[in-house]
């Protein structure tokens, strides 16, 4: 028996894998509700009589030495402290976006969505982009027999504008943040950002009753997101529609410096949710406009992944290729 978990901003997956990658048991938490993961762990093994075998869990943050201290919520992980805990021998943190990639193995063809076709069975190397409550990416370097994941933190790299629009966004997140990194737009808080920067530049109005609505939401970009969706107002609409250029744009780049011939995966909580959106071409075609290789960009597969649970199911992996 594996505990495996998917550590978010937001949210807390865990969740019980037989070895078979069969879940027997899985609970969501709100991360804001709990001290520490073991505080969590706690809460979801608090009615079960079970032996684990191995624990595995993909956050979001950097982990270093077996530590990690996570970008969005206060919390630090230590593996030892939870191998102590568990009093367990095996105890394997990765990044989200590592999970995720690790997920990829195991999801079927249906559990996707294909923005660009591109050349099927290019050899090659891929990589992962996830906007969520942040920006994760990661890398899978492939070995000539298998793709092997690896973390990275892409997602605080710095913004590169484009165009004098986006000069514009630069410049206004630069007051808020001093650093502007690509996660500060593509994510959920990147979203409200994006909304806020058109309402203050008066480029977009915006009806007074939904801006105080979302002034007083804790995920204004929820409300945003849906009237986008929805074509009722032109300033969500904007917004998102700002923020899927953007994503294709970092998606190309992440491509081209991964060399990622056998394909970019989209991940995380936003893209199912703005599909209808990506699928208008704003996305792809801020992903194939760099210059002279432009024509290689067009020749990689683009795919959204649709399943929620990619980096709890990668966990499991992981653990189970690990305890054979």
């Amino acid at each position: 028996m594996f505990l495996v978990g998917d550590i978010g901003g937001t949210n807390t997956r865990l969740a019980l894998f037989e070895s078979n990658q069969k879940c027997i048991k899985e609970k969501r938490f709100l991360s804001s509700n709990y001290n520490s993961l073991i505080e969590a762990i706690n809460d979801f093994l608090k009615n079960e009589k079970v032996k684990i075998k191995a624990a595995s869990f993909g956050i979001a943050g950097p982990i270093r030495n077996g530590k990690c201290q996570t970008t969005n919520i206060p919390w630090i992980i230590d593996s030892n402290e939870i191998r102590t805990h568990l009093n367990i021998k095996n105890v394997y943190l990765l990044n989200d976006l590592q999970a995720n990639a690790y997920g990829i193995e195991v999801l079927k063809e249906d559990e996707f969505y294909v923005i660009n076709e591109g050349i099927k069975d290019q050899k090659g190397n891929r990589c992962l982009l996830a906007a969520g409550t942040g920006l994760g990416e990661a890398g899978l370097f492939f070995d000539g027999k298998k793709h092997i994941p690896f973390a990275c933190e892409g997602g605080h790299c710095d913004f590169a504008a484009r165009n004098e629009l986006e000069i514009e966004i630069f410049k206004f997140l630069e007051k808020k943040y001093s650093h502007v990194s690509y996660e500060r737009i593509l994510s959920g808080p990147g979203i409200y950002n994006l909304y806020s920067f058109l309402y203050e530049s008066k480029l977009e109005q915006s009806p007074s009753e939904f801006h105080k609505e979302i002034q007083n939401s804790k995920e204004p970009q929820i409300a945003i997101t849906k009237k986008a969706i929805s074509s009722e107002m032109k300033i969500c609409e904007r917004t998102i529609e700002i923020f899927v250029s953007i994503y294709g744009a970092e998606a190309g780049n992440f491509a081209l410096k991964t060399f990622a011939l056998n394909g970019v995966y989209i991940g995380g909580g936003i893209a199912p949710k703005i599909l209808e959106k990506l699928k208008e071409g704003h996305f792809f075609k801020s992903f194939i406009d760099k210059g002279r290789f432009s024509s290689l960009l067009e020749s990689i597969p683009i795919k959204v992944i649709l399943n929620d649970k990619a980096a709890l199911l990668g966990a499991a992996y992981y653990a189970s290729i690990n305890n054979n």
